[in-house]
């Protein structure tokens, strides 16, 4: 894999920010991981949960926003790092509030299919 084109410009920052930044990615990546573990584990240890096409629906559309911020945090985490090293002030993203409303969805969706099953 070839070195991103913004490693080359601006200059190296802080290591200690270097180093939180790739904190949080990893905690992107543990949460993106947590929603892909939870699209499988509704899927084969809940199987009564809902109807079978709605279980489906709900594991792929876990796994595809699991998917989706893995890919996202690579690139907030490029982003970043680009920042900081060409001193510009940190983008903005809407990804926090996008997770908070499907983690929340999912949740209170979740919740009513518990509570209907039994």
């Amino acid at each position: 894999m070839r070195e991103p084109a913004w490693r080359r410009t601006g200059k190296t920052p802080d290591y200690r920010f270097s180093l939180a930044n790739e904190r949080t990615f990893l905690a992107w990546i543990r949460t993106s991981l947590a929603l892909l573990a939870g699209a499988v584990a509704v899927d084969q240890l809940a199987p009564n949960i809902a109807p079978t096409p709605v279980r489906l629906i709900l594991c792929v559309l876990l796994a595809l926003v699991g998917a989706g911020l893995a890919v996202l945090s690579y690139r907030r985490w490029g982003q970043m790092e680009a920042a900081m090293r060409n001193d510009q002030a940190l983008p903005f993203s809407r990804v926090m509030l996008f997770m908070t409303i499907v983690v929340a969805v999912a949740a209170f969706a979740f919740a009513v299919l518990i509570l209907v099953a039994r």
